[in-house]
């Protein structure tokens, strides 16, 4: 499924608003996340760094005179490797 920008940066929104909510709850309940907690902020990590990834590269398309259409999401381990 191809995503343009717009909807990219509301999946980023949506993700970033669940990763706040489930951290102020930890932060609420004064103790660690529970593991189910711990996995989904590492999806939501995880979702957030694919998204960028792929913003990133459809606006370097468009710069470039490429097609923004034609950059796809990349796969987590491919996105989690790169240094920051």
């Amino acid at each position: 499924m191809v995503m343009d920008d717009k909807t990219i940066l509301k999946r980023i929104s949506e993700l970033v608003d669940e990763e706040h909510r489930l951290r102020a709850d930890a932060q609420a309940n004064e103790v660690g996340t529970d593991e189910e907690a711990r996995t989904r902020l590492r999806e939501l990590e995880e979702s957030l760094d694919q998204c960028w990834d792929l913003l990133r590269r459809r606006r370097a398309a468009r710069t470039t005179h490429g097609d923004p259409d034609a950059q796809g999401a990349r796969p987590v381990p491919e996105v989690e490797r790169y240094l920051q």
